[in-house]
């Protein structure tokens, strides 16, 4: 059976959906598992052993959009997030069978509607995501293995990156740029403060990671740590090469985005920071791999002041153990 699993938005959302591009290739390998993803999203899905093709989904028009999908002879899809755009040039690929939760106007488009209730935030995504396929096939077991993203060049990446940067020891990294969906942060001078506190553990080497669009942020960190042992790391390359090295670092601290799912799905441990609304929530956005450690800022000053004094405390805990 050639199954289409739609998920064309951005990083963090498509990491939660690999759980179900993986159940739906091993109920039954001969099952041809096809993606529709976003540019971004192309090399990390076609990193993956369990998806056979990727249809990128380029912003063209809907007729466009339909003949890529046709291309492919789809007996089945699941659309995991849908929009009115790929519900009807799905419709015109004439794909027999389509799959997708009950909401929106879009859901007319297709021919299987679930009713979810994502909204009520009663599981996270990657588990509403997992329901769906039980959709296709009732007996389908729903358990992936952690990590669930192994890449055999991770040991040369990383020697290479240490090599580079004169780090010898093991690696805690920060992000602390937004992104994606992410709702609540640190202030970069919080996040100083993060990082200048990991230094004072002479067991560990600190990176710094920015995004290739981040610049303005990277200088001004440069400028508020001073003299400091810190590396800050631009990234360079594709996701699947940012993945290669968040496999071997130890801890990724960073707010609720696309990078703290790719750190946890490759089997880093995680600090993540999340707002304190249901919707934003980890219970909602929890990733997933192990090791998780989420915190929820809240809305107030004073909460705010509290839960950054019980992430520093939690962070020091946690580096006087793991090294």
């Amino acid at each position: 059976m050639n199954i289409l699993v739609v998920r064309n938005d951005k990083l963090g959302d498509f990491i939660t959906a690999l759980p179900t591009l993986y159940v739906l290739k091993h109920h039954n390998p001969d099952n041809r598992i096809i993606a529709l993803v976003a540019p971004l999203n192309r090399k990390l899905a076609e990193s993956c052993d369990f998806i056979d093709e990727v249809i990128v989904d380029s912003g063209e028009d809907i007729l466009e959009l339909a003949f890529k999908i046709k291309q492919a002879q789809i007996d089945a899809s699941i659309t995991l997030f849908s929009n009115t755009r790929v519900a009807v040039a799905q419709w015109i690929a004439r794909i027999p069978l389509r799959i997708a939760p009950a909401t929106k106007i879009a859901q007319i488009f297709y021919n299987r509607r679930i009713t979810q209730r994502r909204s009520e935030v009663k599981m996270a995504e990657f588990e509403y995501n997992l329901q769906l396929s039980r959709t296709l096939f009732p007996d389908i077991s729903l358990d992936f293995p952690k990590p669930l993203l192994v890449y055999a060049g991770a040991s040369e990446a990383y020697s290479s990156f240490c090599r580079e940067y004169a780090i010898t020891k093991p690696v805690v990294a920060f992000h602390p740029g937004f992104g994606g969906s992410s709702d609540a942060n640190w202030t970069l001078a919080e996040y100083i403060e993060l990082v200048k506190l990991a230094e004072e553990n002479p067991h560990i080497d600190v990176v710094m990671t920015f995004g290739p669009d981040e610049e303005k942020l990277y200088d001004e960190s440069k400028n508020l740590l001073g003299e400091s042992r810190v590396v800050l790391y631009r990234s360079r390359g594709s996701v699947v090469d940012f993945a290669l090295l968040l496999s071997s670092f130890k801890l990724f601290i960073s707010t609720s985005t696309g990078t703290y799912h790719l750190a946890s799905a490759v089997g880093c441990e995680t600090f993540t920071f999340f707002a304190d609304t249901l919707f934003a929530s980890a219970v909602r956005w929890k990733s997933i791999g192990e090791k998780q450690h989420h915190f929820m800022i809240p809305l107030d000053l004073s909460g705010r002041g509290a839960m950054f004094e019980t992430v520093k405390q939690e962070l020091k805990n946690r580096l006087s153990t793991i090294f």
